[in-house]
């Protein structure tokens, strides 16, 4: 009988064991029920609010969509997946080459104004605007038809007293002393 009596103890406990888990197990059901419960009443107002904004604001479109244009709009989505699969492809190609490049392109940026930066420094935009008048100031002066150009020596000589005509030749007797002097290895011009 004692067997029995040990035997009939190890089913107790076995029976205790699970009676305490499917007691667990009831008691984490409930919990969830009621976290589901809790869930769904603060969803509910939510979606009734969604719900409400997504009527409202299809009820402004309704006379302009058809249900087929929308249907027809999905199915070449549908149909042309690989191509905007392949085009997010390429746009990624694209940034991975602008983030590739950008920093090249900044560097080039700056080497081309510190470039310009020297050449205004050296005076050559200042010579550039210079010329740009002279020039303008030439065209206007043989433009102008009003008087006729007096081509003797008298006339010449006679224009070497105005002090505009001294000034213009002085320039020019420079300018092309300076084209014509030779210049040293590293492209300086050689001045007397």
């Amino acid at each position: 009988m004692e067997p029995t009596m040990v035997n009939l103890n190890e089913k107790i406990d076995a029976l205790a064991t699970q009676v305490e888990y499917l007691t667990e197990q009831a008691r984490l059901a409930e919990r969830g029920r009621g976290e589901r419960a809790e869930l769904m009443r603060d969803l509910i107002p939510i979606a009734n609010d969604a719900f409400r904004l997504t009527t409202e604001q299809l009820q402004e479109i309704q006379d302009y969509v058809d249900l087929n244009d929308l249907l027809r709009l999905f199915k070449r989505v549908l149909r042309n997946g690989r191509n905007f699969e392949k085009m997010l492809d390429q746009l990624e190609s694209a940034l991975d080459l602008i983030e590739t490049v950008g920093p090249l392109t900044d560097a080039a940026f700056g080497k081309t104004v510190d470039a310009l930066e020297t050449l205004e420094r050296k005076g050559y935009f200042a010579l550039a605007r210079g010329g740009i008048q002279t020039a303008d100031k030439i065209v206007a002066a043989l433009n102008d038809d009003t008087q006729p150009l007096d081509t003797s020596l008298i006339a010449l000589a006679r224009q070497m007293n105005d002090p505009a005509v001294r000034r213009g030749l002085a320039l020019m007797l420079r300018v092309l002393c300076i084209v014509g002097a030779p210049a040293d290895d590293n492209g300086k011009i050689a001045r007397n």
